[in-house]
């Protein structure tokens, strides 16, 4: 079936209020009433601190917003967190959860990132699972059971019915902010696995309507061609979508 390409921008712990709203802006003016726009979602995912001012900047484009993290409680003594109501409460519709820099650099273990999955999808959101294996581990033959263990717990408890809000982003960390990137062969075998390991969870046909996108280095010079690739149906995007013209480029991939 075809699945309508997603691709998102991570922003991470980059730019300033100044820059956050030109980067929008900039965006605004090149994708709001194009055929890419009404052909392809397209989100972006800025800090925290800038969301509220992103989505004023945002209103009456089909441009999505998210947050990069949400706790995996609705409310109380949980110092530093932001729960999925607060980002809805802004005017996000979506939310990452298991991106790899939270899962190696904070120590986020597969059974924190179930419970903010199911946190933000109580909270009305919908989430982007975010699984991916190191180089050591790829090295040592580990991709698919690792991926896979991370898919298989990050959705535990989720149903098929539900699962129709979550994407998944195969993100290789040692493709990450590297400048090297997985070959399009590479990223169709693991992304034709995870679609595998989605149908023997929820079935075939569960598992045929989630998109998976692919992320790591991803580039205007790449993306059509990681695109091309079997079971590839979008892209997290990090460095590349902290310029308009970059990630522009990225949106309009043929």
């Amino acid at each position: 079936m075809a699945r309508r390409p997603f691709l998102a921008g991570n922003w991470k712990m980059n730019l300033d209020r100044r820059g956050a709203l030109a980067l929008v802006q900039a965006l605004r003016r090149g994708l709001d009433g194009s055929a890419e726009l009404r052909a392809r979602d397209v989100a972006v995912f800025p800090p925290f601190v800038y969301l509220a001012e992103v989505a004023r900047a945002l209103e009456g484009s089909a441009i999505r917003l998210g947050g990069q993290n949400v706790c995996n409680q609705r409310a109380g003594a949980f110092t530093g967190e932001v729960s999925g109501d607060m980002l809805r409460d802004v005017g996000a519709s979506l939310a990452l959860a298991g991106h790899s820099e939270r899962r190696q650099l904070y120590g986020e273990s597969d059974e924190l990132v179930n419970a903010r999955v199911h946190s933000a999808l109580a909270s009305g959101l919908e989430v982007i699972l975010c699984v991916g294996e190191t180089l050591a581990e790829r090295q040592a033959d580990q991709t698919e059971s690792v991926t896979g263990r991370q898919l298989a717990r990050g959705l535990a408890g989720v149903t098929a019915e539900v699962l129709e809000r979550v994407t998944i982003a195969y993100e290789p960390v040692w493709a990450i902010g590297t400048g090297h990137h997985a070959t399009p062969a590479q990223a169709g075998e693991v992304h034709t696995y995870l679609r595998g390991v989605l149908a023997g969870l929820h079935g075939d046909q569960a598992a045929e309507h989630v998109r998976i996108q692919y992320g790591g280095s991803v580039k205007p010079e790449n993306v059509s061609e990681l695109m091309a690739a079997p079971d590839v149906d979008g892209a997290l995007v990090g460095g590349a979508s902290l310029q308009a013209d970059s990630f522009l480029q990225i949106v309009r991939f043929r």
